[in-house]
């Protein structure tokens, strides 16, 4: 554990990354995260007695604290790279930064440039390196750079951790070329963990939830389980694709199964997971199942508070747009001594300056 470092959570949905940081000893000093029932979620579980900033696109760079690490789950939005001789033509200034101008990406190259941590940590779909013919890719790389990072990527699988298929890039750099390298990244098999592990147990052994009774007879809200209507369209939609040679439909997984990846969009119809039932319907993964199948931990709180309640539509967004958090520790686990190494090395600068 890297113990008296500093770290920011931008974009930060409901904490992924900061479980991530706060695993090896950094303490968070600022938070931005534009979604109201993200902020609520967020709130509910890091008492940090201090507002969330809204919109990172209104927050002025020298109003953050200077931290160690930079953490930022950005979205990915369409860069447009013009022509050197156009902007030239119109007397603009070109370059990599120039580019990202106009997008969310930008707002994390503004709080690097004025602050100068020792690192960063993002993370992105894993269709950034392809996206626009990888013209996205070599944008947001060739920004980080130009301000003087060493950048490396790696593009994990959170099923070596979780019973669910989800591949993120994650990019780290350091400001001081530590020799960081995902080498040294230990990623167990693939599919040692399968969704018994995450799915409520029937023998009722847990804390009650909101979804989920307790006791002799416990079972999961019968909501949670499809209507004859859904279900008979889930099924005519998968067997109309099937004929035509597609591959689209549902997914249905029991126990001993792994699963697809949990999207923002499970809210509408829940079928690319669904938990098979015998005798009956398949259901839904409940509230809490997806945040066990993301790696939060059974503490981590999904609040139901009057005038704080997270409803579960909203919950499904959260866990579906969150990362994986297993996946996130053990990058920052081999991040760790580097970025000790980086705060030494200042440390003796400054003493010889």
């Amino acid at each position: 554990m890297t113990s008296g470092f500093t770290f920011i959570d931008l974009f930060a949905g409901i904490g992924g990354l900061r479980q991530a940081m706060e695993s090896i000893g950094g303490r968070c000093v600022f938070t931005s995260e534009w979604d109201k029932y993200a902020r609520i979620t967020y709130e509910a579980n890091y008492r940090d007695n201090r507002p969330i900033a809204g919109d990172i696109r209104e927050v002025n760079a020298a109003d953050v604290p200077d931290h160690t690490v930079l953490c930022a789950g950005f979205p990915c939005q369409p860069f447009s790279i013009a022509g050197v001789s156009k902007k030239n033509s119109l007397g603009r200034k070109h370059g990599f930064e120039d580019e990202a101008q106009g997008t969310l990406f930008y707002d994390v190259i503004r709080m690097l440039k004025h602050h100068r941590p020792s690192a960063f940590l993002l993370e992105n779909v894993k269709n950034l390196r392809s996206h626009d013919k990888g013209k996205t890719y070599t944008v947001i790389v060739g920004a980080l750079e130009a301000l003087g990072y060493t950048v490396k990527a790696k593009v994990i699988d959170a099923k070596h951790f979780l019973p669910q298929h989800r591949e993120r890039i994650v990019l780290v750099g350091f400001l001081e070329d530590t020799g960081f390298t995902f080498d040294d990244l230990a990623l167990p098999e693939k599919g040692l963990v399968t969704m018994s592990n995450i799915l409520h147990p029937e023998d009722g052994t847990e804390t009650p939830e909101r979804d989920y009774t307790v006791g002799p007879d416990a079972v999961v809200n019968p909501k949670y389980t499809l209507t004859d209507h859904l279900w008979g369209y889930l099924q005519g939609y998968a067997d109309k694709h099937k004929s035509a040679g597609n591959g689209f439909g549902f997914g249905l997984v029991g126990p001993d199964d792994t699963c697809r990846t949990l999207s923002a969009r499970y809210h509408k119809d829940g079928s690319e997971i669904l938990i098979a039932q015998p005798g009956k319907n398949p259901r839904r993964l409940t509230p809490r199942e997806c945040a066990r199948i993301m790696g939060y931990p059974e503490s981590f709180i999904i609040p139901d508070e009057p005038g704080r309640k997270v409803s579960d539509t909203q919950a499904y967004r959260q866990f579906g747009n969150s990362v994986a958090v297993p996946v996130f520790k053990e990058v920052a686990k081999i991040m760790a001594p580097h970025i000790a190494a980086s705060i030494d090395l200042k440390k003796r600068l400054a003493a010889v300056g």
